[in-house]
C-alpha cells in the first residue's frame, strides 16, 4: 500500500501518455515534409519551361530550317573525378557547318535518359558564344560540354542532343 501511495505523491504527477504521442507524430510528419522536399528539389531545377525551350537565342522558322544544315559528328563520352572527388561526364562533340550561312551563336540542349526512357536531366549549354569567331559555311569545330550533376537513375548511354537556339549572320 505504501509503495501505491508513493507512486501517486505529488512530487511526481502521473505521465500523461497522449502528449508524448502527438509529440512523435509531429515530428514523424516534419521529417516526411523535410525528406519529401530534399527529393523534389532537383527535380523542379531540370523542368524545361512551359514553352518547351531553355535558349538565350532565336529559333523560329529560319533558323529551325537551318538547324537540318548543322550535322552533329564524332560524339564521344567520358567521365573522370575533379577536385572535388566528383564526377564529371564530358561530351566531346564535331560540329559542321553544312549550310551557306555563318552563325554568330548556338546552344544545344542534352536529354539524359533512364532505363526507361524516362528524361532524368535537360540542360541547355551554349557552344558557340556571340563574341566568338564566326561560324562560316563549311566550318568544323570541336568542343566539349561537361556536366557535373546527372542523376544516378541515368541510363549512362550517351544523351540526345539537339540545337535549341541559334544567332544566323545575314547572307554575303
Amino acid at each position: 500500500m505504501t509503495e501505491l501511495l508513493h507512486n501517486l505523491s505529488p512530487e511526481k504527477p502521473p505521465e500523461n501518455s497522449n502528449s508524448g504521442i502527438l509529440a512523435r507524430i509531429v515530428v514523424a510528419v516534419l521529417v516526411i515534409a523535410v525528406a519529401a522536399a530534399i527529393y523534389f528539389w532537383p527535380a523542379a531545377q531540370t523542368k524545361a519551361p512551359a514553352n518547351g525551350r531553355n535558349s538565350d537565342f532565336p529559333f523560329g522558322v529560319e533558323e529551325q530550317a537551318y538547324a537540318a544544315r548543322l550535322q552533329l559528328e564524332n560524339l564521344t563520352m567520358s567521365r573522370a573525378e575533379n577536385y572535388l572527388n566528383q564526377e564529371v561526364t564530358t561530351l566531346s562533340i564535331e560540329l559542321v557547318n553544312g549550310g551557306d550561312r555563318s552563325l554568330r551563336a548556338l546552344e544545344l540542349t542534352a536529354e539524359f535518359s533512364d532505363d526507361l526512357r524516362q528524361i532524368v536531366l535537360r540542360e541547355t549549354r551554349p557552344v558557340l558564344a556571340p563574341g566568338a569567331a564566326r561560324f562560316a559555311p563549311g566550318d568544323r569545330r570541336t568542343f566539349e560540354i561537361s556536366f557535373e550533376h546527372i542523376p544516378a537513375s541515368w541510363n549512362l548511354q550517351q544523351p540526345t542532343l539537339r540545337v535549341a537556339g541559334m544567332q544566323l549572320l545575314p547572307k554575303e
